[in-house]
């Protein structure tokens, strides 16, 4: 989940992001036709790492309580509490060669097991029945003690009274997508398909890491009125 956001940078990176959910639902036609029963795949693998400014009890505490600050992140996805650990989230609508689909899906976010591994994975959605999609989400996370002066170093930013050791939260994802699409895309040809639809997924991927690893961040060091480096000014 982790771009080096601070300073100027991170407002740029932001903006953007502010507009994640218009550049993503494309502005594509929505085209009303059957679908066949073929699916197309589509996979990607992402990992990052965020960086929370403490201590790795103090974060482990803020996922504990998931419940207090998902929906405030997530947004301006729509969310809905599922069960004791899980989401109804509904991302919006993406697609391309003027196809688009809206995209829902249930998340659990897993309590940590005794070697300290979080993992997110897709759940059933009750009462509902994809429009033509498929998803497989699976995602592990691990919190890991980083050292203060060399990531500062690393990243050109002030210490700011930071503690020795912060917190990483490691992450990685296995996406796996798969869309029944009308006739008039399966005609077109199959690596084109293919190459577009992984290079959308993992832009997609890509941003919405971006988008909430940042408002997880500073939600996280305003809930625990902790100090968010800023990037060095370079002479």
């Amino acid at each position: 989940m982790h771009q080096n956001l601070a300073g100027h940078q991170t407002l740029e990176i932001l903006e953007i992001n502010k507009n994640l959910i218009s550049d993503f639902y494309l502005n594509t036609t929505e085209i009303d036709t059957l679908e066949t029963s073929k699916t197309t795949w589509f996979k990607t693998n992402f990992s990052d790492c965020m960086e929370l400014y403490v201590d790795i009890e103090t974060v482990a505490k803020y996922f504990k309580s998931h419940r207090s600050w998902f929906y405030r992140c997530a947004h301006p996805m729509k969310v809905e509490p599922l069960g004791e650990n899980g989401y109804d989230l509904l991302v919006g609508k993406f697609g391309s060669f003027g196809y688009q689909v809206e995209v829902r899906i249930g998340l659990e976010l897993v309590p940590p097991d005794s070697a300290g591994i979080y993992k997110i994975r897709n759940i059933k959605l009750p009462n509902y029945t994809s429009p033509g999609y498929e998803i497989k989400f699976q995602s592990e996370m691990r919190l890991i003690e980083i050292s203060t002066d060399q990531f500062c170093n690393q990243k050109e930013i002030q210490k700011l009274g930071l503690p020795p050791i912060i917190t990483g939260a490691k992450w990685d994802l296995d996406l796996t997508v798969g869309v029944k699409f009308p006739k008039f895309i399966q005609k077109m040809p199959p690596a084109l398909i293919e190459k577009t639809g992984n290079n959308l997924l993992l832009k997609i991927v890509r941003q919405v890491s971006q988008y909430l690893s940042y408002k997880t961040q500073i939600d996280f060091h305003n809930t625990y009125n902790l100090p968010f480096p800023k990037q060095r000014k370079r002479s």
